[in-house]
């Protein structure tokens, strides 16, 4: 737009984004921007030009509607840099989206951000829609203007989804053939979904290796990324040869080149990253090599408790006493009852019944002790009366003339609500204490397992001249099972694979503690502390002396070279398997692939399947994904090809129950449902296990099960632990292959039967009530406090093995949690031990968590529940 105004004196020339002014006393030129400041004003009866709001100069002769034409014609050159920019913003827009329709090529989310904060202002469509400047612009510049209101993000996707649905036909035999298998229309979304951060939800069977495959072959044989650019990382040696086995295979069967495509486990890629950075590739410690961790572990701790007495103790201590201690001061099911009481609590290792865990905790360590106790001797003088039973305080210790209360308060004193008249009945026990003369100590469940407790107990016992000899060797009942030695090894294992994949060290733990909720800062965790460092201590020295490095620390290291810069691996399109199962070291290496633009991630798992944390996993890095790596287009594989509509939908169902679950609808490629999951409720579960294994076998024999290609059927027996072999027959069975694994062995794999041996309740049981130690929160970034929320993705996984039944089989009167909620929600057909269909079980309706098992007393038989002495429900029969 350009034009020239004049009056008698003076001109002003308007040239696109520049304003010049002429006369005798002005001469003046401005561009840009600051074409703003000029402004055609009216004072009294003359006309000025103004010059950020200063007359600078008198247009004598102009007209009111020159001046209107004048005055909108400086405003559209003010504005004369924001419509460029508009015009060539839209340019770009309008070329991707061709250039989009052209390739069709899904536009990914990297371009449409780009666009988007390249955006110009679009308040500039409220300034040109002046009527008078409107009018001065083209229609190409009206148009762009226009456009600065599009909504990219919708826009965009609305084209990706017709890119979409024209790939998905017009590459129909594309993804008929890059698999043994057609592709199904999630599989090929997922392939045709070319973003920049795609994560991947695939359910059990459904087929996410295939989809890794095609999208590598597809960004090949579309030319988006060349095969020497293409990375695949899985979890083990075993899974990276399959995809490097599938990638060859499937490449060459439909013509593509593989030669350089790359599949590789973590940890060997790491080793590579550090190899690239520095020139020296580390070597991985033999014994992790070997899988020797654990052991390695052991060694350690036993050199430490052999080097020093104080380092054994604390090692019994909190084995014995705080490992498996409830934090919770109303926490804890009583497993145990004292017919000669009528009273159910809490078995002690002396085989005593006490009536709370934070009395439990304190008659062990008596015991371990060696002091000479009794629970609940009557106080030595009656105070009995005619509401009031005799007085008992909780200990009493003969050989010093001594009684002990065991006080249930928190740290602020306080006793649990539903305790009415707490408070008053321990001024009155001291009242009384005083008033007699007797003496009386006094400890507080908080003091105990998170404070100075013990200590004190042990000055005020030696104090009184009572001896302390603390023995952990001492024979204890048959009946009570403390923390194995080998589960708290374990358990400081995981707790050093968090520290380290999480770059965390003494002061970041520390830091943690200072800030973390009251349970985690007290003495129970100092004390599991000044155990685990000195083995993390001795764990680096060995690496050092080994001139080796860990799991966790190359993992980090390769991660903070890719950080940092220092090298670049140039893989442009990185696959991961397996993401439910990433730690955070995984997910810093991942992303330090893709710090340069143009890059592509598909992260491919089933937070339904996360049941690693033993090993470091870190569910959050799934459910945080965006935080992580940037926004993208969550997808789904919902399609399973290995079991039935019935197991899908009890899987799922059972599964989900964890609202920190991601939600999806699981759906069977076969086309009958398939049979229910039948329950064997048994008193000998080995039997159990061999008859119906016997059973199935005659089946086969008789036609009524047909058998596999080879001629038998498969059948994995999935236990929770490996001593759950110990199930199987000890014949063959010469038309069936069985297998023992333990469910977290099953993972990936499958079987015609599935056979879960021992569902049962308990701390070896199914769910496991060895509970992950709340210790374990001070190294992770968010913990999942859904109760088993661990072993309920186990026991999915293993339902899920199955490509055509599965069988639980439990212990009647154990039955495991897991088992009386399927049974309560009527999802389980039960059988007894002889194969035969079982009489209704009867969950029980006061606790809703066990079941009405069949026991006889002096007056008859009766119904009560499994729980019991948890819970003390009762049918006459």
């Amino acid at each position: 737009m350009s034009g020239r105004w004049a009056g008698t004196d003076w001109s002003i020339d308007v040239d696109h984004g520049t304003v010049a002014v002429e006369s005798r006393t002005c001469n003046l030129r401005v561009s840009g921007s600051h074409v703003s400041s000029l402004r055609a004003q009216r004072s009294l009866l003359r006309w000025h030009l103004c010059v950020d709001g200063r007359q600078t100069l008198r247009l004598r002769g102009l007209k009111r509607a020159t001046a209107a034409e004048l005055q909108a014609a400086m405003r559209r050159a003010a504005l004369d840099n924001e419509i460029a920019a508009a015009v060539a913003w839209n340019h770009r827009v309008t070329a991707a989206r061709s250039t989009a329709t052209q390739q069709q090529r899904w536009v990914a989310r990297e371009q449409v951000e780009m666009l988007s904060t390249t955006r110009p202002d679009p308040g500039l469509i409220t300034q040109v829609a002046d009527a008078k400047v409107a009018p001065l612009l083209s229609s190409e510049q009206s148009a762009a203007v226009a456009a600065l209101g599009r909504d990219i993000p919708a826009e965009f996707a609305e084209l990706n989804e017709t890119i979409l649905a024209a790939e998905l036909r017009d590459r129909r035999d594309f993804f008929a053939r890059i698999e043994k298998s057609p592709l199904t229309d999630e599989q090929a979304r997922a392939v045709v979904s070319f973003d920049n951060r795609v994560q991947l939800l695939a359910a059990a069977g459904s087929g996410k290796t295939s989809v890794m495959v095609a999208r590598a072959a597809y960004a090949v044989e579309r030319g988006f990324v060349g095969p020497d650019k293409i990375l695949l990382l899985a979890f083990n040696k075993a899974a990276a040869a399959e995809l490097q086995e599938r990638i060859t295979e499937r490449f060459e069967a439909a013509c593509i080149p593989s030669t350089g495509v790359k599949a590789a486990t973590f940890h060997s890629f790491g080793l590579q990253v550090i190899g690239r950075a520095t020139g020296h590739k580390p070597r991985l410690a033999t014994w992790l090599d070997a899988g020797e961790d654990v052991a390695t572990i052991e060694r350690i701790v036993d050199q430490l408790r052999d080097a020093d007495p104080g380092y054994r103790y604390r090692w019994d201590l909190y084995r014995f006493l705080f490992a498996g201690t409830p934090i919770d001061l109303e926490s804890g099911t009583p497993d145990a009852y004292d017919s000669a009481t009528k009273t159910s609590g809490f078995r002690t290792l002396n085989g005593g019944v006490v009536r709370s865990h934070g009395e439990r905790m304190i008659a062990d360590w008596l015991f371990l002790n060696g002091v000479n106790y009794r629970y609940e001797q009557p106080y030595c003088i009656d105070v009995s009366d005619e509401d009031h039973s005799q007085y008992r305080p909780d200990f009493y210790y003969p050989d010093a003339d001594v009684w002990h209360e065991h006080w249930a308060l928190d740290a602020d004193g306080n006793a649990p609500a539903s305790f009415q008249g707490y408070a008053e009945g321990i001024a009155w026990k001291r009242r009384l204490h005083a008033h007699q003369g007797t003496t009386l100590i006094e400890s507080t469940w908080h003091d105990v397992v998170f404070g100075d407790g013990l200590q004190r107990l042990t000055q005020d016992l030696t104090g009184h001249g009572i001896s302390l000899d603390w023995n952990p060797d001492r024979e204890h009942s048959d009946g009570v099972k403390p923390i194995d030695h080998g589960d708290l090894v374990r358990l400081m294992r995981t707790f050093m694979a968090h520290v380290k994949s999480n770059s965390l060290d003494e002061a970041a733990i520390e830091g943690r503690v200072a800030t973390a909720r009251r349970k985690l800062s007290g003495f129970r965790t100092k004390l599991f502390l000044d155990l685990y460092w000195p083995i993390h201590r001795e764990w680096d020295r060995l690496l050092r002396a080994d001139n080796s490095v860990d799991f966790e620390d190359m993992l980090v290291l390769a991660a903070e070279h890719l950080e940092r810069g220092v090298t670049d691996m140039g893989y442009d399109l990185i696959l991961v398997d397996e993401f439910q199962d990433a730690s955070q070291a995984r997910a810093r290496l991942v992303r330090g692939l893709l710090q340069r633009p143009g890059r592509y991630l598909l992260a491919v798992g089933d937070d339904w399947q996360a049941i690693n944390r033993f090993a470091g996993a870190d569910i959050s890095v799934m459910a945080n994904f965006e935080d992580w790596f940037g926004k993208g287009p969550q997808l789904a594989l919902t399609t399973t090809f290995r079991c039935p509509q019935t197991i899908c939908d009890v899987a799922s169902g059972f599964v989900m129950q964890n609202p920190r679950q991601f939600k999806k609808m699981v759906r069977s490629a076969q086309t009958e449902p398939g049979p229910p999951i039948t329950l064997i409720r048994a008193t000998d579960v080995h039997k159990a296990v061999c008859r119906y294994l016997d059973q199935l076998s005659d089946h086969v024999a008789d036609g009524t099960v047909q058998p596999g290609r080879n001629g038998k059927v498969t059948v994995d027996v999935l236990g929770r632990y490996q001593f759950d072999r110990d199930t199987l027959p000890h014949k063959k069975l010469s038309n069936l292959t069985i297998t023992f694994r333990t469910a977290h062995g099953s993972k990936g794999l499958e079987a015609d039967y599935i056979v879960l041996p021992r569902v049962v309740a308990g701390r070896y049981g199914f769910p496991s009530e060895i509970a992950d130690d709340p210790v374990l929160d001070l190294a992770m970034a968010s913990p999942d406090d859904f109760p088993n929320s661990e072993d309920r993705r186990l026991f999915y996984v293993a339902l899920t093995r199955a490509r055509r039944q599965v069988t639980l089989v439990t212990q009647i009167g154990r039955e495991s949690p897991f088992v009386v909620e399927l049974l309560r929600n009527g999802l389980l057909v039960p059988i007894d031990d002889q194969g035969e269909p079982a009489t209704e079980v009867q969950v029980c309706p006061t606790c809703g968590e066990g079941t009405m098992v069949r026991r006889t007393s002096r007056y008859g038989p009766f119904l009560g529940c499994s729980r019991f002495p948890a819970c003390k429900q009762t049918i006459n029969l």
